[in-house]
């Protein structure tokens, strides 16, 4: 049987891959990633230097601290939208992930602009009550990782899947192959305590209250699971044979 290629685009070194590594190594896949991180700022990335769309069946974009918009400062977030562009148009399986998502979004033309408020930590977030029946099964209400200062508009051709009072827009869809979310459901402990150890050494960049942060990093185990097992229903989703 032919395995299962995963390739995921990595942004910061802090994020890792998350919780879904263990699931998709069950699956007996083979995962590999393009670390942006490891790139200078003004690196001039080519395209052909990222792997071929051909030899990815499922993409995950990770998180990152950067904006979609600040290609001046970012030059290779060009480079990384035309091949998700590129990708897309094979209509494979793609999960985009808070930064993932918004680059998705960017990619297809959307907006991604300021968020009205800073979202970070443990929040609500409300599935939109009507969508075709084929769509992505979201929990009517579910509590997850917030870690953003902007937000997506959704991309032409999108289904509203989930938002909130203080982000409208929580997840998208688009046929049955992509999945964005603007929250981390691949959260964990670890990755938990790396994402606020990255922010305290970036005070400018996400003003928070640092007694809130140390609260965050005791977040009991069993708060992380509603998330982890939607993102492992996100790569059921996107991974499932089309009619």
């Amino acid at each position: 049987m032919k395995k299962l290629r995963v390739h995921y685009f990595q942004h910061i070194a802090q994020e890792g891959f998350g919780s879904c590594y263990a699931y998709l190594k069950a699956m007996g896949a083979e995962i590999t990633a393009t670390e942006f991180f490891a790139l200078p700022p003004d690196f001039p990335l080519d395209i052909e230097a990222l792997p071929s769309v051909d030899q990815v069946d499922l993409l995950i974009i990770m998180g990152g601290t950067m904006s979609v918009n600040d290609e001046v400062n970012y030059a290779w977030l060009k480079v990384e939208k035309r091949w998700i562009r590129r990708y897309l148009a094979t209509e494979k399986a793609v999960i985009g992930l808070c930064l993932g998502g918004q680059l998705i979004a960017s990619a297809l033309g959307a907006t991604v602009e300021k968020n009205t408020i800073i979202e970070l930590g443990w929040t609500k977030v409300h599935a939109t009550k009507e969508v075709p029946s084929s769509s992505f099964a979201l929990p009517e209400e579910f509590e997850v990782m917030q870690w953003h200062e902007e937000t997506f508009a959704l991309p032409k051709g999108a289904i509203k899947l989930a938002g909130n009072l203080a982000c409208a827009n929580q997840a998208y869809q688009i046929g049955q192959h992509v999945l964005a979310f603007q929250f981390h459901p691949e959260i964990t402990p670890t990755a938990l305590q790396l994402f606020v150890e990255h922010t305290q050494d970036q005070p400018i960049t996400m003003q928070v209250d640092f007694e809130y942060l140390h609260a965050l990093q005791k977040s009991k185990s069993e708060k992380f699971v509603e998330g982890n097992q939607i993102l492992k229903s996100a790569i059921d989703y996107v991974l499932a044979p089309k009619s």
